[in-house]
Parts: structure tokens; C-alpha cells; sequence
């Protein structure tokens, strides 16, 4: 699901690309990925502190393990790909890359592609994982639609 900084954005459509600045986040990914690592981290935690043979070490282990499971799902949560006037800034899971409509020649999601990948004018190519078909395949179509939009509306007007 596609939000920006106060509300949803219109889909791109016949009326034009999404306002500025817009946010695309694989929202159910993220939501069951940190669910998932709440739930983890405090049964593993929790397991630790009751027993109550284990030595202050070993709970300590066992929180630490709690505590690196949980920084892995957020790491894995914390994809998202930000539109605003200047450009795209892609944040993956552990890089964070601005770019200038200019540099962006095209958006592609492809059947079968885990995510959008963006094309840029240097002739390779950048992952956005902010956009990914797994759990929401037509909301990410729809965001690389509005993306492509936003794209095709920016590289041509700066060449005006």
C-alpha cells in the first residue's frame, strides 16, 4: 500500500502521476515481518528469563539472540522507496541511495521479478525492494505504475 507523509496518494491514472512526496512500502510484508519478530523476541526472551536454571549469562544469551532476531526481521522490514521533488530515495535493507529524476530511465516490474528494479542513465540497474509483488502483487503493480508516472513526468520535464 502506497502513503504519504499526510495521506494516501491518488494512483496514477489518466489524471497524472501521485502528489509529492509519496511513500511506497510493502505494508502486509512489514506488518507481518515485525508482528512476527515481536512475537519472537519475546518468547525467546521471555523463555530465558523464567527458566530458572540458567545461569545471568546464558539469560543474557538468550535475550541477545532475542535481540539479533529481531534487528534481522526490522533489517528485512525496512525497505521503502521515497518520492519527492529532488528525486527517489531507495532505502534497501541495509543501503540507502538517493537519485535525481534524471538519472532514472525507466521503472520495471516484471512477471516474476521479487521487486521493481529501476533503470538508470548510466546503463545499470538499482533494486527498490520499497515495491515488491510478494504478499501485495496489485498494490505493487499499481505503485510501479505511479512510480513509472512519476518518472516519465520528471525526466520530461527537465528536458523542457
Amino acid at each position: 500500500m502506497s502513503a504519504s507523509a499526510s495521506s494516501a496518494p491518488a494512483p496514477a491514472g489518466p489524471a497524472g502521476p501521485p502528489e509529492l512526496p509519496v511513500t511506497f512500502r510493502p505494508h502486509r510484508t512489514r506488518i507481518v515481518l515485525l508482528s512476527v519478530g515481536a512475537v519472537m523476541f519475546a518468547v525467546i526472551a521471555g523463555t530465558g528469563l523464567v527458566l530458572e536454571k540458567l545461569s545471568l549469562g546464558e539469560r543474557i544469551s538468550f535475550v541477545t539472540t532475542a535481540a539479533a532476531f529481531l534487528f534481522v526481521l526490522w533489517l528485512l522490514a525496512r525497505p521503502k522507496v521515497v518520492a519527492d521533488d529532488e528525486g527517489v530515495t531507495v532505502v534497501n535493507f541495509t543501503r540507502t541511495r538517493r537519485l535525481a529524476w534524471a538519472e532514472i530511465v525507466r521503472v520495471n516490474l516484471r512477471r516474476g521479478d521479487p521487486w521493481v528494479f529501476l533503470d538508470l542513465s548510466d546503463g545499470s540497474s538499482a533494486p527498490a525492494l520499497g515495491i515488491q509483488p510478494g504478499i501485495a502483487r496489485e498494490q505493487a503493480i499499481a505503485d510501479a505504475r505511479a512510480l513509472r508516472a512519476l518518472v516519465e513526468a520528471r525526466s520530461t520535464a527537465g528536458t523542457e
